[in-house]
């Protein structure tokens, strides 16, 4: 009889796990400004357990894949690697799910930001 609590206890919390994983799959829209106006970012997301995958388009009409992407709790990460000035760029997005919201914070590898320092991104689920 233990075994079998322990068992559905365990099929109960992997359940939990995906099911909560699965609220960030689809398309997630959020708007910055840009040097000519407003610019359209867009990141379609799929959970796989703890796994993320998928693409983020920064307005420019190119998505680049996301790697190393995770989701655990409402806890949200993921790199972009994109061609800079001097070669590739790896932006970590750290951030939290919050039902129609996630709200990330990119971090360049090596800094940038250009003393302004990391600003948030607030992305709405895409209707």
């Amino acid at each position: 009889m233990k075994n079998r609590v322990i068992w559905l206890s365990a099929v109960v919390a992997s359940a939990a796990v995906l099911v909560f994983a699965a609220d960030i799959d689809g398309k997630w829209t959020a708007e910055t400004q840009g040097r000519n106006g407003t610019v359209t970012q867009t990141l379609t997301l799929m959970s796989s357990g703890m796994n993320l995958t998928g693409t983020l388009d920064n307005g420019r009409g190119m998505p680049v894949e996301i790697k190393e992407g995770m989701i655990h709790d409402s806890d949200v990460t993921f790199k972009v690697t994109t061609m800079g000035r001097n070669g590739e760029v790896t932006t970590t997005y750290t951030g939290k799910l919050d039902g129609d919201d996630l709200k990330l914070t990119p971090m360049r590898e090596g800094g940038g930001g250009g003393g302004r320092g990391p600003q948030q991104l607030d992305f709405k689920r895409a209707k």
